[in-house]
């Protein structure tokens, strides 16, 4: 079980008695100051376990690292002290479970556990585990969990503390009739929510009668399976909300602050991909107000550590509701850091350690904007469906202190099924809300990724687009410019294109072996000779809409490092530059060229991915497909005729046909899981089920035939 350890034989119940036992000293002002721990255990993966350790190394704390079998080469089991296998890929088998990595705590000698987030962070019995076992659980009380775990009796103690909810059904009666009466006394749109949910799992918006039933349903399956428990509330949802919460911090010793607040209103699929702090066009009066109700509900189930209080706000009336309250450290708590020039990692040792907060609330103000945005891999134009494989080639902007990168990944790492497909956060700062989102667009322009599909260029677009700018924010902000965000494509350029055709055709040229004394050593193409293939022309095939572009090259006669390049499009219209310099080339930086084409100096990186050429250039990334020869060039689509196929890497996990069943189009075929969430493939015609092809349980890889129809 042991992947690397410093541990010593001791029990982790021993070593946290002889923390709590261990001298305190005293501050200035006359405070005792309890010593942080000597050795925590992360019971989390990826970045959010890199960025606990990254904290704890700077104080002097010891880490320990949980893996499973999937993640023996990750980076967080390489940075931590000690690391512990703990089960298999499934986070249920692994993550997920609680006497394995308390075990773990108590074989490494871990004084306390740090749950990070999703896992195990909101799990109160876990919470309770880890404190009967003799160790400290850095995170709120179990009580406290409980208490803001269940969306309907957090409502009925935020109702009591004063905190405005939004009008709803929060009781206990499930039975679905009972449920839609609620809704429909109402009125639509309601919003259908696990009272256990989060990170928009088991939530469903519901337009219209009609469907009221097969949403609860939905809803309910996939509580289920995130959350053991199916049980959900009923509310109005507002039409045109914005999402702003609230950091707040309380220690043990009666004190709690907030730390402002955060906007995440840009979301797809009800999860964040672009947050900011603070939030945009809030009065002085409305920001001291969430944040008095924020520390007013954190009161209310006597919290303790790092907390979320999540609000709806009505940009019709500027009236905000209560939401739920997420009893951890949230992915995007480093803009909260930004602004406020704070640790929270750090906060919470010190408060887990029995220390105040570090800061009272007249100690705390605002400095700057923030904005994070979450580097997924998906699909932003199949519906965001998320993305596994290999990081081929991966490259991330220069950090500073106003540009931070976390992340749990680096080249040649694999996206896996099992686990959330993010590769990393981008985190920015400016001295005002516009030079903040100029840096953060140019640090996105600075991030390179091959092997899988990302959002990259839907978040360059959406933080360029005018009402975002303006900050004109809202939960429906991405349904609403839709059109903006998912413009039609257009044809590539022919600069682009001779750009990407010039790295191709340099790194086909051979190499030679040079001695000492010639002076192409000493040039940055190292043994390349420009001139070696003098006079030699290639021609290089791109397929654009299933139509060929045609790019031919040819190394110049007489001056070194010259090229002629010829591009013609698919109308037959041609382009040429002639007398193109490549100045620099380097294979081994990922095909890195310096170049000049037409009037203009290229600077840039192209990678070639199988049959797919990606050019990374002036901050975009554009991505052309060769075709081998002539007879690659196809035309229509290369979906199978008559069969419905995965949109991504997924598992099985409800079959509503068998072979045999007469369907209609847009009857309910197969309920796809991927990335913990639920996927419903539908019909697309009315037709005769020929096939399925897998059975509920199967992993099965992207555009794989799901279900065949018997031809017409």
């Amino acid at each position: 079980m042991l992947r690397k350890s410093n541990a010593t034989s001791k029990t982790g119940t021993a070593a946290a008695l002889r923390w709590f036992a261990s001298t305190t000293t005293t501050t200035t002002s006359g405070a005792e100051t309890k010593p942080l721990f000597n050795k925590i255990l992360i019971a989390n993966r990826g970045e959010i376990a890199i960025r606990v350790m990254r904290t704890a190394k700077r104080l002097g704390v010891k880490t320990v690292a949980v893996f499973s079998e999937a993640d023996r080469d990750a980076q967080h089991v390489k940075m931590a002290d000690e690391a512990y296998l703990i089960g298999p890929a499934a986070s249920a088998e692994s993550y997920l479970r609680m006497d394995k990595i308390i075990q773990v705590a108590q074989r490494s000698g871990a004084q306390a556990i740090h749950p990070g987030y999703g896992f195990l962070s909101e799990n109160a019995a876990f919470a309770d585990a880890v404190t009967k076992a003799g160790m400290v659980f850095i995170g709120p009380p179990a009580q406290a969990i409980i208490d803001m775990g269940s969306k309907s009796e957090s409502k009925k103690i935020m109702e009591a503390a004063g905190v405005p909810c939004v009008p709803g059904y929060h009781g206990a009666e499930q039975d679905p009739a009972h449920l839609k009466d609620q809704a429909d006394a109402m009125g639509y749109p309601v919003l259908i929510k696990a009272v256990k949910g989060g990170g928009g799992k088991g939530m469903r918006i519901v337009q219209n009668e009609a469907e009221f039933y097969e949403m609860l349903e939905s809803s309910k399956r996939e509580a289920t399976k995130s959350f053991g428990d199916d049980t959900v509330l009923v509310e109005k949802y507002i039409i045109r909300p914005r999402h702003v919460e609230v950091q707040v911090f309380a220690d043990t010793l009666g004190n709690a602050v907030y730390l402002f607040e955060r906007d995440c209103s840009v979301q797809r699929r009800h999860q964040k991909v672009l947050e900011e702090a603070p939030a945009p066009h809030l009065s002085p009066e409305l920001r001291a107000d969430l944040g008095a109700k924020a520390v007013a509900a954190a009161k209310a189930v006597n919290y303790v550590g790092a907390g979320t209080v999540e609000f709806i706000l009505d940009t019709s009336t500027n009236q905000f509701y209560f939401m739920e309250m997420n009893t951890r450290l949230q992915v995007e708590h480093p803009i909260t850091e930004m602004i406020t020039n704070t640790d929270l990692v750090e906060w919470q040792l010190q408060v887990a350690s029995g220390n105040r907060v570090p800061k009272v609330q007249d100690e705390l103000a605002i400095d700057g904007w923030a904005f994070e945005a979450r580097i997924y891999a998906e699909n932003p134009d199949n519906n965001f469906l998320p993305d596994t494989g290999p990081l081929r080639h991966l490259s991330f902007p220069q950090a500073s202190n106003v540009v931070r990168v976390e992340t749990g990944v680096q080249q040649g790492d694999t996206v896996s099924v099992h686990y959330d497909p993010m590769i990393s956060k981008l985190v920015v700062k400016g001295s005002d809300r516009t030079e903040a989102l100029r840096v953060l667009r140019k640090a996105l322009g600075e991030f390179e990724v091959v092997g899988l599909n990302t959002n990259i260029e839907f978040l360059k677009r959406l933080s360029s687009h005018p009402e975002f700018i303006s900050g004109d924010v809202e939960t429906g902000f991405i349904p609403k410019f839709y059109n903006d965000l998912f413009p039609a494509p257009t044809a590539t350029s022919p600069f682009t294109l001779a750009h990407a055709s010039l790295v191709l055709f340099s790194s086909l040229l051979p190499s030679t072996t040079t001695s000492a004394a010639d002076p192409w050593n000493a040039s940055p193409l190292g043994g390349f000779r420009l001139n070696s293939a003098s006079g030699s022309t290639r021609t290089f095939r791109f397929l654009e809409n299933n139509k060929e572009v045609r790019v031919d090259v040819t190394a110049g006669k007489q001056a070194t490092g010259t090229y002629d390049v010829y591009v013609t499009d698919v109308n037959g219209l041609r382009t040429e530059f002639r007398g193109a310099r490549v100045l620099q080339f380097d294979a081994a930086d990922g095909g890195m060229i310096v170049a000049d084409v037409g009037d203009r100096r290229v600077k840039g990186r192209v990678v070639k991915d199988g049959e797919k050429v990606h050019v990374f250039s002036e901050g975009t990334k554009i991505t052309l497909q060769l075709a081998a020869d002539p007879a690659a060039v196809v035309s229509g689509s290369n979906v199978a005729a008559g069969s419905v196929k995965t949109p991504m890497p997924c598992k099985i996990s409800s079959l509503s046909v068998t072979a045999g069943d007469t369907v209609t189009k847009g009857q309910n075929l197969i309920i796809l899981e991927a990335m913990k969430m639920e996927h419903v493939i539908k019909s697309p015609k009315d037709g005769v089920i020929k096939r399925v092809h897998y059975k509920v349980g199967d992993i099965v890889a992207e555009g794989k035939v799901l279900v065949s129809f018997e031809e017409e």
